[in-house]
Order: C-alpha cells, then structure tokens, then sequence
C-alpha cells in the first residue's frame, strides 16, 4: 500500500535517593553502555534500567511503585509524582548496582490525535543523493506547530518526487522537487515541562520523550505487523493509547482519557465498597463477557466504613460483571470511534494488538474482538532479557518499548535532534543515522 493510500485513508522505598553528578547530553548508546526508562502511569511508576546488547536490551535493574499525583496520564500533584518516580528510579539503581544519568521518559495522556504532513523542497532536476535526504528530513524537524503545542516526534513515513508519492527510497532518482511526509505528534507545552520538572528532581535528565502507544509498539509488536499494518491499544488505569502502524512506521496516534482504574471505581461506586476492595474484587473475579455460572457464584463485598468483616454484603458475580462490561464496551466504542475518524481503520488492517495492564481483565480480548471486528492477540513484551515473569506481562510493554527506543539510532525526536546540534555531526549524524537503519 503506497502512501497515496495514507493520503487519501483518513518496589521498594529508599529513604533518601542520593544526589548524581550532572549527565552528559543524550547520545546514542553504545553497546555495553547502560540505558534507562521511567514508565509514569496513572497505576504505577516503574523504571528498568538495562545493558545495551547486539540482541536487545538485557535488564539488570527493575524498580516500581504504585504512582501517585498522576491522573489520566496527566501529572496532577508534582511532588506526589516525583516521589513515586525516585523511590522507583532508586529501588532500579541498587538492583542493578549502577547510578544513571538520563532517562527515556513516556507520555501517554494530553496529547491530540497526531497527524502526517508534506515538506517539499527544490532538487534542481540533478540525481537526489544523502545531502537531500538530509536537508528535506532537517526541514521536517523543524517544523513549527501551534503555541499551545510542542512536537514531541516527527517520523518520516514516506518520500515523493515532483508529486508521485509512496516512495521509500528516492536517492539516485532524478526530479525537481523532493518532499517528505511526516507524522507530527505534539502535546501541550505545560504537560511536558511538567514530566521535566518530575524527572528533573529525581536528578536526572530525559535522554527522550516517547508517546506510550509508539513504546508499546516497539515492544510488542513483530516486524510482520508493523509493515502490513496493524493497530496497538495500550490499556492503562488512566488513559488508553492507540497506535497504528504500517509499512514499518509509527502513522497514527491517539489517547483516550479512560483506562482499567475507572473500572475500578465503577465497582467502588456500583457497591459501595472501598477502591482496594474493588480493585481486588476486579482482580480475582471479574470479567468482560457474562457467563452462564454468574448467577450462582456469590462474591463477599465489604462496605465502606464497616470495619467488621460480618457486615459484607454477599452479590452475585453477574453484579459484578455487570459493571465492568459498559466500561470497557464504551472504551472499545471510543478506540473505534476514533480509527473510523482518523482515516486509518482500513490502513490498519484486521489486526489488533491489546497490551497494557488492563487488557488482562478475562474477556477483554473477546470483547474487543467483538466491538472492533478485527483478529485480536494479547501483546507482551518481546526480544528483551533479564526480565523477571513478575514483570514480563502487558502491564510493562511501554517501559520495554522506552528501553528499545533508547537503543536505537532513530531520528525522529526532535528534543534529540536539539540535544545534538551542538556534537559532531549534529542533526545531520542523526539523520545520517536514521538513513542507515532504514535504507
């Protein structure tokens, strides 16, 4: 499918974590060298720290907590948040026995639907070589967006000569004009100085800034999918993320602010019961899709404010379900709502990976299937090592995918492209980079 297509298609608890040294500037990793992720959810904060393989990345520190001061995926209380990120930064660093510097961070709420963009510029008609590749991609880069929103990646997803698009590879063709589509997402200003300023009193520094859905991607998500096309769904407790891929790239990206915790609180409220009950209740005997038993099957709900375990109520478990299903049928009626709107529902293919703490709900996958109509697999981190099977479900694809990120030589983040400006080869070693892993 050419981009004509895409064109026309719309832990533990440290007292006091001790101070660093000041980091170097992001670069690219070398091999050996240590690389880290922060993970800052609405449910957890969870940070991996790993060693830079020719096999992928081999974990050597895991940390995380529950988080605090997010919601939404939206940083609400800094100091909250902070806290939950150095208590996970610091239980990483003495697993691991190792103190970082710099770490990719991601972003997985208050960021708009993305979308793809042209940059042209003139080739005098002579053969396009590496310096125009170069020169129309530093042009993309530096796009400008609104006021009110700062490019978190520009991804090239496709090239044209003199307006005939869907080429992949146009150096030693010949034209006048060479352009560039580029997959721009951007968020507001205030929410990315926010995650700085949290990360920025763990003392560190963000080596790169990665929407959740594209970390979840890189996670989970086999090389066959990516380039036929296929949809990522991230499901968190405050926000769920969505993803489409094709041709190898990152096309499309959205967020919904609802995840697994209003699931949760559906059930606090539904049956008076505290969150911690409802949580658990949710954990051991909830389900997406009714089943024939639920009627029979009671489950004990203890009330809120009654301290005495005889004072449960006693409901069936078809109560229970009940109140889970609507949710998740309203959050799977959103994701469609939002492909069928973006042009990228048929681009996308039949294929949906579900990932994400909460897909892990009995019934979720079936119930997407169900909703989206599509073939749906349960995605889980891949081509890491290390990883302990506490750690290895869908609730850690992004953090895994923040690793995978940090190991290769993309050129896609402008924050990184900036950060190089000032080292040998700047924006153009990146790019250069960038053209060597995908050509």
């Amino acid at each position: 499918m050419s981009m004509d297509t895409l064109e026309n298609t719309k832990s533990m608890s440290p007292d006091v974590a001790r101070p660093r040294q000041r980091p170097r500037k992001a670069g690219p990793k070398p091999r050996g060298g240590l690389i880290a992720a922060v993970d800052i959810g609405t449910g957890k904060v969870c940070c991996f720290i790993a060693r830079a393989t020719p096999q992928g990345p081999k974990i050597i520190g895991i940390g995380h907590q529950i988080s605090r001061g997010v919601r939404n995926g939206v940083i609400v209380d800094l100091e909250a948040a902070s806290a939950s990120a150095l208590n996970a930064v610091h239980a990483a660093e003495q697993m691991a026995g190792e103190t970082i510097s710099e770490v990719v961070v991601n972003l997985s709420g208050s960021f708009p639907a993305s979308r793809i963009i042209n940059v042209e510029i003139g080739v005098a008609g002579h053969e396009i070589g590496d310096p125009d590749m170069r020169r129309v991609l530093e042009q993309g880069y530096h796009l400008k967006e609104a006021p009110d929103r700062e490019v978190i990646h520009s991804i090239p997803v496709g090239f044209s000569i003199d307006g005939s698009r869907g080429i992949r590879d146009p150096r030693g063709m010949f034209g006048k004009k060479l352009g560039v589509n580029m997959h721009i997402v951007a968020a507001k200003p205030a929410t990315l100085r926010n995650i700085t300023a949290a990360i920025g009193r763990c003392h560190l520094e963000i080596g790169g800034l990665v929407v959740s859905p594209y970390a979840a991607g890189l996670a989970a998500l086999v090389e066959d999918e990516t380039d036929l096309g296929v949809t990522i769904i991230d499901m968190g407790a405050g926000t769920t993320t969505i993803g489409v891929f094709f041709d190898g790239n990152l096309i499309f990206a959205d967020t919904i602010p609802v995840g697994g915790g209003h699931v949760t609180n559906d059930i606090a409220r539904g049956l008076s019961t505290p969150l911690v009950h409802a949580e658990r209740m949710k954990t051991l005997y909830g389900s997406a899709i009714a089943s024939s038993s639920d009627e029979r099957e009671t489950i004990a709900v203890p009330q809120v404010g009654e301290e005495e375990d005889g004072q449960a109520n006693h409901v069936p478990k078809s109560l229970l379900v009940g109140i889970i299903a609507p949710r998740l049928e309203e959050t799977f009626e959103m994701v469609r709502n939002r492909l069928e709107a973006s042009g990228y529902d048929k681009v996308a293919g039949r294929r949906v990976v579900l990932t994400g703490g909460a897909c892990q709900l009995p019934g979720a996958r079936e119930l997407a299937g169900l909703l989206l109509d599509k073939q749906i697999r349960v995605g889980r981190p891949l081509r890491v090592a290390g990883l302990a099977e506490a750690t290895g479900g869908p609730a850690f694809s992004t953090c895994v995918g923040l690793l995978h990120f940090a190991m290769s030589e993309r050129a896609e983040t402008p924050r990184q492209a900036r950060a190089l400006s000032g080292q040998a080869g700047g924006i153009f070693g990146r790019v250069g980079s960038w053209l060597k892993e995908n050509f």
